[in-house]
């Protein structure tokens, strides 16, 4: 058997020309090796279960069994993450692209790798190792573009959560900055991000004293693009025991637990990106900026985008701009904006796989001090029934003097970074009295009830959103929460109440009773009227009044929340402060439209017009109204809903198909032995044919999550396959 495979993967690499004939001799000669180190045991649910002796072993173990499941969404994360998927995706990715390359640069990425500790180089080594060999041994995938992996590009990804810092960068912007060298794209289709961020996700922490076992319990529970995560397990005689889900194509896990401890990420920290205008003097001698007293030359790269047109490829370059403070990405009344950010990829990507084999707080709270995350919260539990709460992770020491939510002075050397914030200066909750924390997203001053940060103590940098109905509903929740279990804490994370109508509502109704008696909309609107009046603002599959009230709600965002953008008002508190009655009114008479002119009632079940549906394997799925779809209950979180289920717009169908929300969801407790269940979207593979692109579907509809097999003695009782890579 080992003879045939070593046949089959000189006779593959000798197809793929030169370049893989010359890497063949380091890097074929160890996969058979590296493959034979690994066990994959796959459960009833389709999920891997990696063992291996060493670390390296286990992610090798792990990124193959990711390329089984979905090559397509690992080949994608990194064209995104290396700026090359123009490559594979044409003109439309060109300015997404240019603003990944502006930070990322390849030669300085192979330079860091031969710079990183022996250990994570070779956790780099055995990451393009797996996803090489498994090419090799499967010629029926067929990368659109990167057909052989190097272990410096592990380098480009280093944290997992969707749409990292550069994302913040508007491309449109960065067009019409650098749109010169090709004028023709503006009338292209603008290129969509990786995953557009839904607004949301859960974190909650229950200590000892609130549950019934006397242990504490953790809630994770993403809210991204459906299927952007794997799940998984990663074994290895060094350490490493760590449950749950991953970013595709990287090898650690993102958001999970181990026998000892578990976290939960949640986006929205505190401000880690600032923006510098820059005062730019040509001279007979070159392009400078002010800076002090003085000038500064302007730096001046140049960066060629391969890009894909019908069958060929062309080279597209760009001559860009940057100041000591970053990358020009616009011009804003006559300055040129430089963005700056942290980039310290080594030291990133180590804490985030150090973070899976911590033990206890202390080695977990050393991990944080590495601060190096960028863009997360994260939530924490553990075996000793410590929970804790940091809101952010590296946040810049700025002069409060300044506003840094707007472009500060460039030429001003007292708006300049004086380095970050050490982790006892930033917001952070441990062991609070009242026995939880939460976060959805939101401020951290509803974190833990009355026990939480107050918000007069801290910068206001130190966050950048406020509060939000979901951080209304989960106070509202835990709050009353005495003798939690598994099972209870998985009840209120679904948990159906839509805080957001109980503002949004009342001035409705408010303003249908100040109707003169004989005016026709008294008549025209009694109806709707009455089916939102005596709704119990609960979402439900066969609920009527969900459905109107989404839909009214919907319109009310999509028509009056750019005026209060505008007004830089957060759009829900505008909408419930702000409208006029008429306003009111006939948003619910555009909602009622809308459904009679889709559905022929507006008296329609909330299941009946929300559906799920996954028809193929494409990373942006298509939606039908003529296939097979099943009724969701779910809500969509900006209304308050905990188990989020939303949609991308604008909508093309008439029912509404759920992309994002509840992603990877697991209720952890940590005891003597640590018990977990779980559920993912729809199922762990990518591809239509497996019996696991949609067996998890039903369960996850209904808030049945399954039990999780984490020791070895449970995964191999239930074990459906075991192999080696490459078998």
């Amino acid at each position: 058997m080992r003879f045939l495979l070593l046949a089959c993967l000189t006779a593959t690499l000798a197809a793929g020309g030169a370049a893989a004939a010359q890497r063949a001799p380091q890097e074929s000669a160890r996969w058979p090796s590296e493959a034979d180190a690994v066990r994959i045991v796959r459960d009833p649910w389709g999920i891997a279960h990696v063992y291996g002796k060493t670390d390296g072993d286990a992610v090798f173990g792990a990124i193959y069994a990711q390329a089984e499941d979905d090559f397509g969404r690992i080949e994608r994360n990194y064209l995104v993450a290396l700026g090359r998927l123009a490559e594979a995706e044409g003109e439309s990715a060109v300015y997404g692209d240019l603003r990944q390359r502006l930070f990322v640069d390849p030669a300085r990425l192979r330079l860091q790798f031969m710079r990183s500790p022996a250990w994570l180089k070779s956790l780099m080594v055995a990451w393009a190792d797996a996803l090489n060999f498994y090419l090799a041994t499967h010629p029926r995938t067929q990368p659109k573009v990167l057909r052989h992996f190097e272990p410096w590009m592990a380098l480009s990804f280093t944290e997992g959560s969707i749409g990292g810092d550069i994302e913040s960068i508007d491309p449109a912007k960065l067009e019409q900055m650098y749109g010169t060298s090709m004028p023709r794209t503006s009338a292209l289709p603008r290129q969509e991000p990786l995953e557009s961020s839904p607004g949301g996700s859960n974190g909650f922490a229950i200590a000892p004293s609130r549950t019934a076992s006397g242990h504490a319990l953790l809630w994770i529970n993403p809210h991204t693009s459906f299927y952007f995560r794997s799940e998984l397990q990663m074994t290895s005689e060094r350490g490493l025991c760590v449950y749950g889900a991953v970013t595709w194509g990287q090898f650690f896990i993102y958001q999970g637990f181990n026998a000892h401890n578990g976290w939960m990420h949640t986006s929205y920290g505190g401000d880690a990106i600032d923006e510098y205008a820059e005062t730019i003097v040509d001279t007979p001698r070159g392009r400078y900026y002010k800076y002090g007293t003085g000038l500064r030359r302007l730096k001046v790269s140049h960066i060629n985008l391969e890009v894909k047109r019908g069958e060929r490829r062309f080279t597209l370059p760009f001559t860009v701009y940057s100041s000591h403070h970053g990358p020009i990405v616009r011009t804003e009344g006559g300055k040129w904006i430089a963005v700056k950010l942290l980039q310290d990829p080594v030291r990133a990507l180590m804490q985030s796989y150090l973070r899976t084999k911590t033990e206890n707080y202390s080695s977990f709270r050393r991990v944080q001090d590495m601060r190096t995350d960028t863009s997360n919260n994260t939530v924490y539990a553990d075996a000793d029934g410590t929970i804790a709460y940091f809101h952010g992770n590296f946040i810049p020491k700025r002069d409060p003097r300044f506003d840094f939510t707007r472009p500060v002075d460039g030429s001003d050397p007292a708006t300049e970074w004086h380095g970050p914030h050490a982790i006892d200066e930033t917001i952070t909750l441990l062991n609070p009295a009242n026995g939880w924390i939460q976060n959805t997203n939101n401020w951290p001053f509803s974190a833990a009830g009355d026990q939480s940060p107050k918000r007069g103590n801290y910068p206001v940098y130190m966050w950048t959103t406020g509060e939000n109905p979901r951080g209304v509903h989960a106070v509202e929740l835990l709050q009353g929460l005495h003798g939690a279990t598994l099972d209870t804490l998985i009840a209120l994370g679904y948990d159906g109440h839509l805080t957001a109508f109980d503002g949004l509502i009342p001035p409705l109704l408010g303003a249908y009773d100040r109707l003169a008696e004989d005016d026709p909309r008294r008549a025209s609107l009694r109806q709707p009227i009455e089916s939102l009046r005596g709704w119990d603002r609960r979402t439900a599959v066969d609920s009527a009044p969900t459905a109107l009230a989404i839909f009214w709600g919907q319109y009310l965002v999509d028509s009056k929340g750019p005026r209060a953008r505008e007004a830089d008002e957060p759009v829900y508190q505008y909408l419930v402060e702000n409208l006029t009655d008429t306003e009111r009114l006939d948003a619910l008479r555009a909602a009622v439209a809308l459904l009679e002119r889709d559905f022929g009632r507006f008296t329609i079940a909330w299941g009946e017009v929300n559906r799920f549906q996954r028809l193929t394997d494409d990373i942006v799925q298509p939606f039908d109204d003529d296939k097979p779809s099943m009724p969701v209950g779910l809500a969509p979180s900006q209304w308050g809903a905990l188990a989020s289920f939303d949609s991308a717009r604008p909508r093309t169908t008439k029912k509404i198909y759920g992309s994002v929300g509840n992603s990877f969801v697991a209720a952890v407790e940590f005891g003597p032995a640590v018990r977990a269940k779980a559920i993912l979207t729809g199922g762990e593979s990518g591809d239509p044919s497996s019996p696991h692109f949609t067996d998890q579907a039903p369960m996850y509809i209904e808030g049945r999550l399954r039990d999780v097999l984490f020791t070895p003695q449970d995964v191999l009782a239930h074990a459906q396959r075991r192999y080696h890579p490459g078998e």
